[in-house]
């Protein structure tokens, strides 16, 4: 390993996430720093910032850990995400948050900096924002040398994969990208304000219609709070999601809507080893052996429980049991007028009804899949999709799929369905796919296998960076010689996706 593989530093920013990690090893390795994109600003602060040029300092922002704990002391704290929208809202902020990533967590030196960096951003910043974010890595942090790639390049490439339909399911929105030849189509992209934080809220909605979870979680004998009941049910639906045990709703027994579907008898060794599932295919032995053992009555019983699909878990000293509602974790993201009337949402943003004709309602991701869908050419549709003559596919990614498994096949039967019954059928030619195929990770990125498609931008940003700073002929990267002498336009002339 040279010396700069070891000084590589690989710098996620999405919206909602910051990852990070120095050093580019053989086995591609995953991030060893994460935290969300936020920063806090006591109020204290904030309300000596009088009118005119803020004078708040970078310093002034908590970020990551220190913020986490200031949150759990109570203490009274502003918190503002500099990367949820369009634009970069607020430099001083993102200045705190990579100032953090780049000097708290790795333990970088500004005066010693010797460390290029590789930063993947969510789509969408104009040329200006990227030279401003090329002038801040030069001028306030000193790096040795500074690319930046779009995250839904760096999520295809993690696929193995040069076109495809990206899907990203962050915290705050999702967003949608098409990638074709290895580049962002800048015409073909969408994003909607639906993610985990509007799911983790409906879900608590739904639970609270739940009787049996609410007489446990507030007994008649000491019942808690409307507060207090209302942050009990919040906090199990996030216990239900981290922990795994919500799912994409199942279109149909044909379709494949989870997982892959298996032979029956057939195990293929060489796949399980190589996909580290040995312990669950032998669990899942086991209970089949059990079950063919038990009685015709006892089947029976199990084929009820199984039926019902209850979980019971332990939470907060009570056994909880939940039932199939907490697979309608989803279902914002297939129709955001669920969200009208959540609590703690905009919820007059979510409407449909004739008294908001004015207002622009939300998509859901199908929609805005098909949005960028017919913002791209017939004649590429083929290659993005996936077609049985095209390499590509749909890859879904971000966040949520680090917990929710099977949302890629899920939303490619979903729009399967929907490219072929919408009524624009004008478009349906030779070249116009009829399936979409989906994309992964490969299983071989051994410390990939249990995040998944959630870390694919880190994975493919660490694939390019090991081209980026190797390459001598075609290298993508301004270095600091470079930067003094053409300034911070300098990341334009380097970097083809911005061209």
């Amino acid at each position: 390993m040279s010396l700069r593989d070891t000084q590589v530093v690989i710098l996620e920013t999405s919206r909602d996430t910051i990852r990070v990690r120095i050093g580019l090893h053989e086995f591609l390795r995953a991030p060893s720093f994460e935290f969300f994109a936020r920063v806090g600003l006591p109020k204290i602060i904030a309300e000596q910032d009088g009118p005119g040029p803020s004078t708040i300092k970078v310093s002034d922002y908590l970020v990551g850990p220190h913020l986490d704990e200031a949150l759990a002391a109570g203490q009274d704290l502003i918190i503002s995400w500099p990367f949820v929208g369009a634009q970069i809202l607020d430099w001083t902020q993102a200045e705190a948050i990579w100032k953090y990533a780049l000097f708290a967590t790795l333990g970088l030196r500004r005066t010693q900096m010797e460390s290029p960096v590789q930063l993947s951003i969510f789509p969408g910043l104009p040329r200006s924002s990227c030279e401003r974010v090329c002038q801040m890595f030069f001028e306030r942090f000193n790096v040795a040398g500074f690319s930046i790639l779009e995250r839904p390049m760096a999520q295809i490439y993690a696929a193995n994969a040069l076109n495809g339909l990206v899907i990203d399911l962050g915290y705050h929105w999702t967003d949608v990208s098409a990638v074709y030849d290895g580049f962002l189509l800048k015409q073909a992209r969408a994003s909607t304000p639906v993610g985990i934080k509007a799911c983790l809220a409906f879900l608590a909605q739904v639970l609270k219609t739940n009787s049996s979870i609410a007489s446990t979680l507030s007994p008649p004998e000491s019942p808690l709070s409307p507060e207090a009941l209302h942050q009990a049910f919040q906090d199990l639906a996030s216990t239900l999601y981290h922990r795994g045990l919500v799912k994409p709703p199942v279109l149909g027994p044909s379709q494949l809507a989870s997982g892959e579907a298996e032979e029956e008898g057939v195990t293929d060794i060489a796949s399980i080893l190589v996909a580290g599932k040995e312990r669950a295919v032998i669990e899942a032995n086991i209970k089949r052996r059990a079950n063919q053992k038990a009685s015709a009555a006892e089947q029976a019983k199990l084929k009820e429980i199984e039926a019902l699909d209850l979980v019971t878990l332990e939470f907060k000293g009570k056994e909880v049991t939940v039932g199939k509602e907490r697979h309608r974790f989803c279902d914002p993201l297939f129709d955001p007028r669920v969200l009208k009337h959540v609590p703690g949402l905009e919820a007059t943003s979510f409407g449909h009804s004739e008294k908001e004709k004015d207002q622009k309602p939300v998509l859901s991701v199908s929609e805005a899949a098909w949005h960028v869908l017919s913002r791209v050419g017939v004649d590429q549709r083929q290659y993005i999709l996936g077609s049985p003559n095209a390499a590509g596919g749909l890859l879904a990614t971000g966040d949520m799929t680090s917990y929710v498994k099977g949302m890629g096949p899920f939303f490619a039967v979903l729009l399967g369905r929907y490219i072929v019954q919408n009524p624009e059928q004008h478009l349906m030619n030779e070249v116009q796919p009829k399936s979409v195929r989906t994309l992964k990770i490969p299983d071989f990125y051994s410390e990939y296998r249990e995040k998944g498609e959630g870390y694919a931008a880190f994975l493919g940003s660490s694939i390019v960076a090991k081209v980026t700073f190797h390459e001598s002929q075609t290298r993508s990267f301004v270095t600091k010689a470079e930067y003094g002498e053409n300034g911070p336009s300098a990341i334009i002339g380097m970097s083809p996706a911005l061209l």
